[in-house]
């Protein structure tokens, strides 16, 4: 997996928790819950390639993006472009504010888009289905910063042995892995 192009959603996945990212990326372990059923279905809309107008407001949906440089590809939800100005949009399930693993997965979609586009994405928006409304993210020199080195840890993760579990928290208990991770189990057990 040395020089694969890490896709976002294993970013998010990796800011969310090191052990899920390797379960799934590194040893391709999949499970669903009804967290993930749900996520599919309220995106089974947004899921369609196009391109759509409202008023001045030019929108792609499904914008294929990559990075040579970070060795990252993926899909964003929307790109809205309006004056110039390009800000990409993802949707998502949960509810504003939860868990920043969001925000690096657009950081790291904005610096895709910049790569590409040789221009600067100031900012993107997540819409959360749990409270219905947009949250801006500014894509500051620290949240950059933090998502070039989320990357750059979850490359190298790949030729590292299983991070250990999280120490039990509410992650573990909507995590579609729980049943294959079994968090509780490996710390009583003292394994890794």
């Amino acid at each position: 997996m040395g020089e694969e192009y890490l896709p976002l959603s294993y970013l998010n996945a990796w800011e969310y928790c090191p052990r899920r990212f390797y379960w799934e990326y590194v040893l391709g372990e999949m499970a669903e819950n009804e967290h993930i059923l749900r996520g599919r279905h309220l995106h089974r809309n947004i899921d369609e390639e196009g391109i759509a107008r409202e008023g001045d407001k030019l929108i792609r949906r499904q914008q294929w993006v990559w990075s040579d440089r970070l060795l990252v590809k993926g899909i964003i939800d929307a790109v809205e472009e309006e004056g110039g100005e390009w800000v990409p949009v993802e949707y998502k399930k949960g509810k504003m504010a939860r868990h920043l693993n969001d925000h690096f997965q657009l950081c790291a979609a904005a610096l895709c888009l910049e790569e590409r586009g040789d221009r600067l994405v100031r900012y993107g928006e997540i819409f959360y289905y749990g409270n219905r409304r947009r949250q801006r993210v500014e894509f500051t020199p620290e949240l950059r910063a933090a998502t070039e080195a989320a990357i750059a840890a979850a490359r190298a993760a790949v030729n590292q042995p299983m991070p250990p579990p999280l120490q039990p928290v509410q992650k573990c208990r909507d995590c579609s892995l729980l049943g294959i991770c079994l968090p509780k189990e490996m710390k009583r057990l003292h394994l890794p």
